[in-house]
């Protein structure tokens, strides 16, 4: 018999506004994160408790929690709750409250939130799952298959020193059939009928640093000279000019029909003669993630070039984050930027690969399993009728590395109508990050009602 739903939400809650106020900001160097802040606290609310479980640190500071509790059937799946413990850097000058206060504050409606940094991505799921997880534990509820804790580490910067090595050296520790983690759950209403999105892949990366070569020269006599920055300009300036033809498949039309836009607007986005003058109509945020997910995106982000003032610079590198859809491969991706880069400036540049050997799991999860199954009728639970319809996610998730293995990985949790989908996606790595106590019920709620459902 589990705990009150009322009790787990107000654990959810306090776990959450913890594990913000430990800042586990991970700014990509091997020094930040200090998630072992956040996997000891973790891994204190358990002890006692008969668990197995392991604190795996990669690097000094770098800690992740794992905790298994064993199933009654040694053949039935295990089941992995993953949450990463990391978060990204704030800017706090941008926020209305303290970035890491973790308040639970009361909006204009009277809605109560949760405030800081990490509260959508993801400490709300992190928290949420320990809670339900625990309270399994705790009451002596037992099921068929093992249930897995995964607080992971440095998910932010490509999971390098979290999930990739844990996967990869440490397989019989986080063993298991089937991943839950970020993100999904969104609901949607038109025309009285509710459509939810789960995810079931996501983009891959195929980041890459172009190495611009020019000559050096007297910055006092810039007429006529080997830039290396011009050229780089340049580059940039046809990059965010070029082309990408959009993929219009099935999953995509599906995730167009489910944001509750007028059947014109439906039309257009789905046309791919139309779908750029559509994109211009829709609030910024919902624009960025529906062009996102039907296009292979490349985003100029870093430009680095000289020394002096006074000198022109003969070499400048330019770093670009590519996002590829399922199914396109890196040489997709090396094509098009020696097309974009063009004849005239392809000799001073070499195209070099960042971390995209981390970055290729493209399989799509099927949704023809006992899991998703299970996920649907949790969902119906809390909005009864639902259409529950499987998505992609355009930002890398550390549920690639789970798919690699042929482990079928899925992106949930469950979100109240109180927030707009363009206002939450506006949210990740944004500025006052926060998630309604609404949500926070339905999600622990919603972990519950899956393992009630999986092995049934």
């Amino acid at each position: 018999m589990h705990t009150s739903i009322d009790t787990l939400t107000g654990e959810t809650v306090e776990l959450l506004q913890q594990l913000i106020r430990n800042q586990c900001v991970n700014d990509g160097r091997p020094e930040s994160g200090n998630e072992q802040v956040s996997a000891t606290l973790l891994r204190d609310e358990i002890e006692g408790l008969g668990l197995d479980h392991e604190l795996i640190e990669t690097e000094p500071g770098r800690t992740s929690l794992i905790a298994r509790y064993p199933g009654t059937d040694p053949d039935a799946p295990a089941l992995c709750l993953m949450g990463h413990t990391d978060v990204v850097p704030v800017n706090a000058d941008g926020w209305t409250h303290d970035p890491f206060g973790g308040e639970l504050i009361a909006s204009s409606d009277g809605v109560l939130e949760v405030w800081g940094r990490g509260a959508v991505d993801m400490l709300n799921l992190t928290s949420s799952m320990f809670v339900a997880f625990r309270d399994v534990v705790r009451t002596g509820t037992r099921y068929p298959g093992d249930i897995v804790y995964f607080a992971v580490a440095d998910e932010e910067a490509g999971g390098v020193l979290g999930a990739a090595p844990i996967i990869e050296h440490q397989w019989d520790v986080v063993k298991c059939d089937y991943v839950l983690t970020e993100y999904g759950g969104m609901p949607s209403v038109k025309d009285g009928a509710t459509t939810v999105l789960l995810t079931t892949g996501e983009k891959h990366s195929a980041g890459r640093l172009l190495v611009v070569h020019g000559t050096p020269g007297h910055g006092s006599m810039p007429y006529a000279t080997d830039n290396a920055l011009v050229k780089a300009a340049k580059i940039v300036d046809r990059l965010v000019s070029s082309k990408v033809v959009p993929r219009i498949d099935d999953m995509f039309t599906a995730r167009v029909k489910a944001l509750g836009l007028s059947a014109d607007m439906e039309a257009r986005l789905t046309d791919p003669a139309r779908i750029d003058d559509a994109l211009a109509e829709l609030p910024p945020d919902l624009a960025r993630n529906v062009h996102s997910c039907c296009h292979a995106t490349y985003s100029p982000n870093i430009m680095r070039s000289g020394s002096k003032s006074n000198t022109v610079p003969d070499v400048a590198k330019l770093l670009i984050d590519i996002r590829l859809l399922p199914g396109e491969t890196q040489d997709d991706a090396d094509a098009h930027l020696r097309a974009v880069i063009g004849p005239d400036l392809l000799p001073s540049v070499d195209i070099e690969h960042i971390r995209d050997d981390l970055n290729n799991g493209t399989a799509l999860s099927s949704t023809e399993t006992p899991m998703w199954g299970a996920l649907s009728d949790a969902i119906q639970m809390a909005y009864p009728n639902a259409s529950v319809l499987p998505s992609l996610v355009t930002g890398a998730t550390d549920g690639r590395f789970f798919r690699q293995r042929g482990v079928p990985a899925y992106g949930a949790g469950l979100l109240s109508h109180h927030v707009t989908l363009p206002e939450f996606l506006s949210r990740f790595h944004g500025h006052d990050e926060r998630i309604d106590v609404e949500s926070l019920r339905l999600t622990t709620q919603l972990w519950l009602d899956v393992l009630d459902r999986l092995w049934v």
